[in-house]
């Protein structure tokens, strides 16, 4: 599941009817087993109960004044989730940009193409710039009118990539679990661009590889 969900679009609808939409490029597994890392290690509590809700339930838990973004995929009671580490944004980047107090959009292209990198790299920040907090802590995935998953646009289709497979990180526990997944080069992916085999250097919306 984890590798099936790169490449695919996750939007976010605000309150003001805005769409926000990037690509998924990078995951976490976080197992119901054998894996201490986990939320659901210990079993249910308030604050992960959504973890143990059905397939395509969102468990939305917060980090240091921020938040991050899993999504449930293992029946009721199981405890497993994937983690959304990183997005390559390619709609609502004006809100993206003011959400994570990045500088001017105009200003910021100038300066650096490679701008809208930074927007949602990293699972903190892909959720301060969608605007996803505890408010949507248990939504359904499949039926939610605030945030759900789309196929991505044809050009983004047809765009073929490679995943590469590691260990998760920021964890101090189970680090050894190959149980990070990204999309090989992308410039988005959080992480070192030593985990890639030629470093980061492209996105979907660059034309050419």
């Amino acid at each position: 599941m984890a590798r099936q969900l790169l490449g695919q679009t996750l939007v976010r609808k605000l309150p003001s009817g805005e769409m926000l939409r990037g690509t998924i490029v990078e995951v976490e597994a976080y197992l119901a087993r054998r894996d201490p890392a986990s939320h659901s290690h210990r079993g249910p509590t308030g604050k992960n109960r959504s973890m143990f809700g059905p397939p395509g339930t969102l468990y939305v838990y917060p980090i240091h004044s921020r938040h991050c973004l899993n999504i449930v995929t293992e029946p009721a009671g199981t405890g497993s989730a994937i983690l959304i580490r990183a997005l390559e944004p390619f709609e609502g980047w004006f809100h993206m940009a003011a959400a994570r107090r990045a500088p001017p959009l105009q200003d910021s292209a100038i300066r650096w193409p490679g701008w809208s990198r930074h927007l949602c790299s990293g699972p903190a920040r892909l959720c301060q710039a969608m605007s996803i907090d505890r408010d949507q802590d248990g939504l359904d995935l499949t039926t939610s009118d605030q945030v759900w998953l789309e196929e991505p646009p044809l050009e983004i289709q047809t765009r073929r990539f490679r995943v590469r497979q590691g260990p998760r990180i920021g964890i101090s526990q189970a680090q050894a679990l190959p149980l990070r997944y990204f999309i090989d080069g992308h410039h988005c992916v959080s992480g070192c661009a030593r985990d890639h085999s030629r470093g980061r250097y492209w996105t979907f919306l660059q034309p050419g590889e």
